[in-house]
């Protein structure tokens, strides 16, 4: 008979958060506290959508993340803690120093800004998210 490792919940939960993609991912759920899209995680990290998809399966299978479907965008939570482990480990990405998550705290406010009623409606490739973008990038946008 087949007996689970007791520890493997905990090594799915450090290996997802291995990759410096899921851990921003991460800080960013536990520190916007808001939900997120892929379109938006795309935009924020500068990453294609087949990258921020197979991060989120990872973090997702992991027990880090939960998805919700809304109309046509699926968006990605942090899943709350459950147990004394999970508080530990939210705390400690939480405790990564913002300034190094400066540039894609930027970008992530400025893209949940383009939302209407809490709902994304900039999909891939917008022209919208290009113009924002040009402006952050020329600091032309207050910091």
């Amino acid at each position: 008979m087949y007996e689970p490792n007791p520890f493997e919940r905990y090594m799915s939960i450090f290996k997802a958060l291995s990759d410096e993609t899921r851990l921003k991912i991460i800080w960013l759920l536990c520190t916007i506290d808001s939900k997120i899209c892929v379109s938006e995680i795309m935009d924020v990290l500068g990453e294609t959508q087949y990258n921020v998809s197979r991060h989120l399966k990872v973090l997702k299978n992991a027990g880090l993340v939960y998805e919700k479907r809304e109309g046509k965008w699926t968006f990605y939570y942090h899943r709350p803690p459950e147990d004394e482990f999970d508080t530990y480990v939210k705390s400690a990405v939480a405790s990564i120093p913002a300034i190094l998550m400066a540039q894609e705290t930027l970008r992530c406010n400025h893209r949940l800004d383009m939302r209407v009623d809490g709902k994304c409606v900039v999909g891939l490739d917008s022209e919208e998210w290009d113009s924002e973008l040009k402006k952050i990038k020329n600091n032309e946008v207050n910091l």
